[in-house]
């Protein structure tokens, strides 16, 4: 009889855990599909004017990956006829995505060039010169890009640059031959 008990308590605390972790797995399923639906959809375009307002944000985009980096796939481009957006991930990107349309999630990140940046890359340069790091015509080269920054934020009346990139979260490949969409997460 005791025995009967244990093995009824057992199946029913087996049974208890599978239908919670089912239904953990619905939520997390619901939740993703979710999210999906209320990240701000931008084009290459607009995430190019408007990614200022989305900084430390997930967006979501859409573009045809254009390149992996070669030197551990660290880094991918996401083009369209509109711009191209610089990704990056913890982990490499798979080299068979190049020419694929992909949705991609990810944390907008902003770079900012302002004049304290500029002084570092000029003292940079100089050591590096001076060190016989550098030749002369790359010297020269550094320092015509260093200006070109400093004329740029002349120019827009601005004290800094603003450069935007994401950090990847998550892609979906678009129109797989099954017509299957492929969910892969950082």
């Amino acid at each position: 009889m005791k025995k009967l008990i244990l093995i009824l308590g057992m199946s029913s605390l087996l049974l208890s855990c599978s239908n919670k972790n089912e239904q953990l797995d619905e939520a997390n399923n619901a939740l993703e599909a979710e999210k999906a639906m209320t990240l701000p959809d931008l084009t290459i375009a607009e995430f190019n004017t408007k990614a200022g307002d989305f900084v430390s944000a997930e967006v979501r985009v859409k573009g045809i990956v254009d390149h992996v980096c070669k030197h551990g796939g660290k880094k991918i481009l996401l083009v369209n006829d509109d711009g191209e957006i610089h990704v990056t991930p913890e982990e490499r990107f798979p080299e068979e995505l190049v020419g694929e349309e992909i949705y991609i999630n990810g944390i907008v990140e902003e770079f900012r060039v302002d004049e304290g940046y500029c002084m570092q890359m000029d003292e940079d340069n100089i050591k590096s010169h001076k060190e016989g790091a550098t030749d002369s015509e790359l010297f020269e080269s550094k320092k015509m890009s260093i200006q070109a920054y400093r004329d740029s934020m002349k120019v827009a009346g601005v004290d800094h640059l603003s450069y935007y990139s994401m950090v990847f979260v998550s892609y979906e490949i678009i129109g797989t031959e099954d017509n299957e969409e492929v969910m892969i997460e950082n």
